[in-house]
């Protein structure tokens, strides 16, 4: 049975639209940088606000992969 390690970097997301948008574009992004993506975790969702509206969407996650031999 083969043994693997796993790595965890934090990341950060923003959307205009929502925080599921802001999430994919997360993924996107690690998911082209990195290899091994076996997945992530919602860590915190929060909005910036300008002018009394909701300006972004905002998602700190974390993204997990396997270490390559």
């Amino acid at each position: 049975m083969p043994h693997h390690v796993a790595t965890v970097v934090e990341a950060i997301a923003e959307s205009p639209v929502s925080f599921e948008e802001a999430l994919q574009v997360g993924f996107t992004r690690a998911h082209e940088t990195l290899r091994g993506v076996t997945g992530l975790r919602v860590l915190e969702q929060r909005v910036s606000v300008k002018d009394g509206n909701i300006g972004t969407y905002r998602v700190r996650f974390e993204v997990i992969f396997i270490l390559e031999d």
